[in-house]
């Protein structure tokens, strides 16, 4: 978390690897950035990875299951395993009901959901979400969070980046502030973010 420009998307950009570190090494999934050499070894990497945005970036003109399915047909999955993954990418994410809507006929965080499941449906060893919940209204960020809750759960290792207070104060989860490029706070040193903390952050 962190103020507009503190360096969290550069921090997630890092980590799916769409720009080198100018010192030091990113270490994701066991694999070192100063491994990766080539496009083809990025694009392998990034299929350990699932990567949630917040405008969803969805194809208008394909449907919520054809939206997850195409994250499958461009890795060259075999077509007999997509139906099946796809379905069960948009069931884990509550949207079974919803296999054959457009976007423009689903709500903000279903939208988000379908972006989710997409994300979901190569089985990521890590989710990579930058201010999911940042176009959303109230309930559907509560929604789109306990999801992302639920997920981390379930065992995909999820890295968020928020400038939602609310979500910092709510989880019990590892929370890291940024400002300017510099890690300020990490509640792995168990020193409890304040309220007075919070309120310079406002």
């Amino acid at each position: 978390t962190g103020p507009s420009g503190a360096g969290k998307s550069t921090i997630l950009r890092l980590a799916y690897f769409e720009e080198p570190p100018t010192s030091g090494e990113v270490r994701v999934s066991g694999i070192s950035s100063a491994e990766i050499r080539t496009r083809k070894e990025i694009a392998r990497l990034r299929r350990k990875l699932g990567i949630v945005f917040q405008d969803f970036r969805l194809l208008e003109d394909r449907t919520a299951e054809a939206n997850v399915a195409f994250a499958l047909e461009v890795i060259g999955t075999r077509r007999d395993q997509i139906a099946p993954r796809v379905n069960r990418a948009l069931s884990q994410v509550g949207l079974s009901s919803k296999l054959k809507a457009f976007p423009r006929e689903l709500s903000g965080g279903e939208q988000q959901r379908v972006a989710i499941a997409r994300a979901l449906v190569n089985d990521p060893v890590v989710l990579i979400a930058d201010e999911p919940t940042g176009n959303l209204d109230e309930r559907a960020t509560r929604g789109v969070f306990q999801l992302l809750r639920d997920i981390n759960t379930a065992g995909t290792a999820v890295l968020m980046a928020t400038h939602d207070l609310d979500l910092v104060r709510s989880t019990n989860y590892r929370t890291i502030e940024l400002d300017r490029g510099a890690i300020v706070f990490d509640s792995a040193d168990n020193t409890p973010l304040s309220n007075a903390r919070i309120g310079e952050l406002k």
